[in-house]
């Protein structure tokens, strides 16, 4: 087998593994003959097939220059392993780091309880009020929800500005666009559903109060630099430039997602330094919100 062979391998067993659970496939945009059509196969036929897949990469002779993605693929294969694995013992339990490890190759740092508890009794402090200090954060937090009929305006501005910052640093595709939605009925707050093409749906969850902190979390997180560069950037160089179609499917539950979580994260802070974000806040989003 050869690099390339594998890689279309590991495309469709993706894909396969997407018919056994809905959100297993983020997003895909390779080649269409490759959906799969008709009934699910059993998972012991995909786990077969994805530690075959994984024993011919370790067997695979590479030059240097495909050493890097030898590795992208053989942990992208071992955690569809782990997810399959996962599924067929569904009346078995795993431990968090266990679970962790195998799908995103990660592990949680140790949580320094001691450091929290320093940081509750200064919040105790300063927020003022009665009743325990949960009723009082949310209190506080309560000034500063966007009314519905203001989301729309503070998000546009809130992601024009995030792409205009955005570019100072990075090329971005001529071409590249999203459609913003605002939804109901989700379990989360805002979601990137990356279609291809450089084009992204880009959905905001209603049913929960949002905070005017989180227009420029969302703006940032879900679009730029978030999670619509990062596969734009990847589609461009990695897919259309490199021929490397393994980067064509994202597999939710994989080290894929660290990467694009991670990044979404980071991105904030770099369009967005702190005193930038509480300038771009007070000065505009607020005025947006108390206009009546």
């Amino acid at each position: 087998m050869t690099i390339d062979s594998i890689a279309e391998g590991y495309v469709k067993l993706s894909l396969l593994i997407g018919q056994h659970h809905d959100a297993y496939i983020d997003a895909y945009y390779g080649p269409k003959a490759w959906q799969p059509t008709g009934p699910r196969k059993p998972l012991e036929e995909l786990l077969t097939q994805s530690r075959q897949l994984s024993n011919s990469l370790s067997h695979l002779k590479i030059d240097d220059e495909s050493t890097q993605r030898v590795a992208f693929l053989k942990i992208q294969i071992d955690a569809a392993s782990y997810f399959i694995e996962h599924l067929l013992m569904v009346d078995e339990k795993s431990a968090f780091d266990d679970e962790s490890k195998g799908l995103y190759d990660a592990i949680s740092p140790d949580v320094n309880l001691v450091q929290l508890d320093i940081v509750l009794v200064e919040l105790d402090q300063l927020l003022e009020g009665e009743g325990n200090l949960n009723s009082r954060l949310s209190q506080f937090n309560d000034q500063f929800v966007i009314p519905k009929d203001k989301l729309e305006s503070v998000f546009s501005a809130a992601i024009n500005e995030a792409r205009s910052r955005t570019k100072r640093y990075i090329n971005l595709p001529s071409n590249e666009h999203f459609t913003l939605e605002y939804v109901t009925d989700k379990v989360w707050s805002g979601y990137n559903w990356y279609k291809g093409n450089n084009y992204s749906l880009i959905q905001i969850n209603t049913d929960y109060p949002i905070h005017i902190d989180r227009a420029i979390d969302l703006a940032s997180h879900e679009g730029y630099p978030g999670h619509h560069v990062f596969n734009s950037l990847m589609e461009q160089h990695l897919v259309n430039k490199n021929g490397w179609l393994e980067y064509s499917v994202y597999p939710l539950f994989s080290p894929m997602s660290l990467l694009a979580e991670g990044s979404a994260n980071y991105g904030i802070e770099v369009a967005f330094p702190h005193h930038e974000r509480r300038d771009f806040e007070r000065n505009v989003l607020f005025k947006l919100v108390d206009q009546s």
